[in-house]
């Protein structure tokens, strides 16, 4: 008999449930703690901060008040509020608090025109329409990577 699986996407990537019947799943779903899936978002992401702090090192600080951009290089204002989202909490910031983060590393830039532009180039995206939090789309993140970041590394070493 052919096995079932089912595949959930969560902030860190997903869960994979395989079972041989339907009901398997469901018996295996009943049996997971209620939060499940924030326990393994909160230690996937403090595995990862470590190695996040690396990447940005001399390109981002991480303050208590968000990430401050410290790069001495020409970044767009796309490429500056890219970065300010990835190094944030959660990966997510308001409108106004990335603008007070660039001030705060000296760019100043029209970040509500600025999110309408990167949303119809498919970098960011709001999780709830209702609320003024943005996000870095996959693909959003998968550019600030391989290009931004890759440009900076490159510049820096």
């Amino acid at each position: 008999m052919a096995r079932i699986s089912v595949r959930v996407k969560a902030g860190f990537g997903e869960v994979v449930l395989e079972g041989d019947s339907s009901q398997e799943i469901l018996d295996l779903l009943k049996q997971m703690p209620t939060d499940f899936v924030s326990q393994v978002e909160s230690l996937v992401s403090a595995r990862l901060v470590a190695p996040m702090k690396m990447q940005l090192e001399g390109i981002v600080e991480l303050t208590t008040e968000g990430p401050i951009i410290t790069t001495r290089e020409k970044l767009t204002h796309y490429e500056a509020i890219g970065l300010t989202l990835y190094a944030s909490e959660g990966k997510t910031c308001t409108a106004t608090q990335i603008a007070r983060l660039l001030a705060s590393g000296g760019i100043k830039s029209m970040v509500p025109a600025r999110l309408n532009e990167m949303t119809k180039r498919g970098l960011v995206f709001k999780p709830d329409p209702a609320k003024p939090d943005w996000r870095l789309t996959a693909q959003g993140e998968k550019w600030l990577e391989e290009d931004v970041l890759a440009k900076l590394r490159g510049t820096m070493g």
